[in-house]
């Protein structure tokens, strides 16, 4: 019956999540979440911020996560990996829908310690996966595909956010300029992008989606009213960097996996 009840939270969860993002995304009468707080988290708001397109991510990572929800309703009940992964999956989804909502009805100095508790919250569940195989393609695809993309793309999404946060607080960058603050935070973000290649053994999925955010910074960078041509050159660098970390690690993992005889690999 426990195990029953942990299926049932992670459907319910799922529902709080996507209906969180229904009305988000503006599609329930509301505002846009990048243009939400007053425009706090536009293309045009901060030096970091990505260009509009970027939040089209969330149409994939919300599809992915109904689709887990949907998988692990059906799981065997002696399931280990799905069991480990219950409370981060639960609680990144719970996350989420506080986040938009939080930005959504204006309340952008609450969105910080949220977007970050589900950074760490998605760090977790990314352990959990790293730890364990998947059972499948499938598996691989559902799970370590969508929670990939997710923790990718919050990675970008917390820096946007935090740069938001400060911006509307006050904060000038202690005298130094946007292109500055532009190029260390790509940097920092390319750099987390090659340390999860590195320990995550080259999974596609966090690098896709934190390559799509930083690729969509620098197109807000070399148009509109916060223009940065170093920042733009740094993202793209820093997404180069990122892919090709991630697919020489990921060679270099096949083959070890190939000698040893390993199943099938992650997303």
């Amino acid at each position: 019956m426990r195990k029953i009840w942990k299926r049932i939270a992670v459907a319910v969860s799922a529902v709080v999540a996507v209906v969180g993002a229904f009305v988000g995304s503006g599609a329930a009468g509301g505002t846009p979440i990048q243009d939400a707080a007053g425009g706090a988290l536009s293309a045009s708001s901060t030096a970091i911020a990505p260009a509009g397109p970027a939040f089209s991510i969330w149409s994939v990572v919300y599809v992915g996560l109904i689709a887990y929800a949907v998988r692990q309703c059906f799981r065997t009940a002696d399931d280990e990996r799905h069991e480990r992964l219950f409370v981060p999956a639960v609680l990144s989804l719970l996350l989420n829908a506080a986040w938009i909502l939080s930005v959504q009805f204006g309340f952008l100095w609450a969105s910080e310690p949220i977007i970050v508790a589900l950074l760490a919250v998605l760090a977790w569940a990314f352990v959990v996966l790293r730890r364990t195989r998947p059972s499948g393609t499938v598996e691989a695809v559902v799970t370590d595909g969508t929670f990939g993309l997710y923790l990718g793309w919050v990675c970008v999404a917390t820096a946007a956010n935090t740069a938001a946060v400060l911006t509307a607080a006050g904060f000038r960058g202690l005298g130094l300029g946007q292109d500055v603050w532009g190029v260390l935070v790509a940097a920092v973000a390319g750099l987390v992008g090659v340390a999860l290649a590195v320990w995550g053994g080259g999974r596609l999925a966090p690098t896709a989606a934190l390559g799509w955010g930083l690729a969509w910074v620098a197109v807000a960078r070399l148009d509109g009213p916060l223009v940065s041509v170093p920042t733009a050159v740094t993202s793209v660098v820093a997404v180069a960097v990122v892919v090709v970390v991630t697919l020489v690690v990921r060679t270099r993992t096949g083959w070890a996996r190939a000698r040893a005889g390993s199943p099938a690999r992650t997303a």
